[in-house]
């Protein structure tokens, strides 16, 4: 009887070390509080404080008239140029980086260039606000060096018009930087991807085309969705770079909660901007809610 328990127990039907473990207390839990401090502070309390301004008037008064301001087709045209505008560059960004990271794939991890691309892609994909506006500027700005050389040789003035400075000039510095986050983001996902899966295919007597076809873009599609989304909430949400080049008008929203900020009256409207913010940040969590379940999808063919 003694040897069947013990057997019984080493089998591992009814392990010990389990039952030992319950009286003793984890504080694994307490590696979480700096993030949990961090998304308190930076991501919790502004959107409290943005719905409170939003609801409320500069009185305290509860009111909708600020929320009803996101009815005004000036602010609706400027919803409609920020998602235009992100969902665009989302796309392209989505796209060239896709193709970097498929030309990547024949390389080993630690070789040169994979690690030159990795590195660049991490330090350009962060490379914004301030500093990309005036590379811009410095390069195909009015004055900018690009600008300048290609008006001597050939008297075609590509800065014509100032649309750097203007809704299109957004469109190029966002690429910029979606392209490196896309190969961030898609890479692992590529990488994913397993060899036995395409020896299969051809000891089935299929081709590289049919590869793709039938196995590698259904078993990818999820991921690259995944990175879309997120390129398109990077997009919509950034202000420093817009902010830097188009210092007039408040052509996407960011740049209209600046001007409700900073202006005296708008559309008679004191918190109009966190009335901009509130839908803002619906818009945002929506994107960012379908990324997590379109990435839960994903990784489950990755793990």
């Amino acid at each position: 009887m003694a040897d069947a328990e013990l057997s019984k127990n080493v089998a591992g039907s009814e392990p010990l070390a389990p039952a030992r473990r319950r009286g003793v207390r984890s504080w694994a839990w307490l590696g979480l509080t700096p993030f949990a401090v961090y998304v308190l502070i930076f991501l919790a309390l502004p959107t409290v404080l943005a719905i409170g301004s939003g609801l409320f008037d500069a009185d305290g008064a509860f009111t909708f008239d600020n929320l009803a301001a996101l009815g005004d087709p000036v602010i609706l045209q400027t919803f409609w140029n920020s998602t235009w505008l992100s969902l665009l560059t989302a796309v392209i960004g989505a796209v060239l980086g896709a193709l970097v990271c498929y030309a990547m794939l024949g390389l080993h991890e630690t070789s040169g260039v994979r690690t030159t691309v990795d590195a660049a892609s991490g330090v350009l994909a962060q490379f914004g606000g301030v500093m990309l506006a005036f590379a811009f500027i410095a390069t195909i700005g009015i004055q900018g060096v690009v600008t300048q050389f290609i008006l001597s040789a050939t008297g075609i003035n590509i800065a014509d018009g100032g649309w750097l400075y203007a809704l299109p000039g957004l469109i190029l510095p966002y690429i910029y930087f979606q392209v490196p986050l896309m190969v961030i983001t898609f890479m692992p996902a590529l990488s994913a991807l397993k060899p036995q899966w395409a020896e299969a295919n051809l000891t089935l007597g299929g081709t590289r085309l049919s590869f793709w076809t039938t196995i590698g873009i259904p078993v990818l599609a999820p991921s690259f969705l995944a990175s879309l989304l997120l390129l398109f909430a990077n997009a919509f949400s950034s202000y420093a770079t817009a902010a830097a080049l188009a210092s007039q008008g408040s052509q996407i929203v960011p740049l209209g909660i600046r001007t409700a900020l900073t202006s005296e009256t708008v559309l008679g409207r004191e918190n109009l901007a966190g009335a901009l913010a509130l839908g803002m940040i619906v818009i945002v969590g929506i994107v960012m809610w379908a990324y997590s379940v379109v990435q839960s999808r994903a990784a489950r063919w990755q793990s």
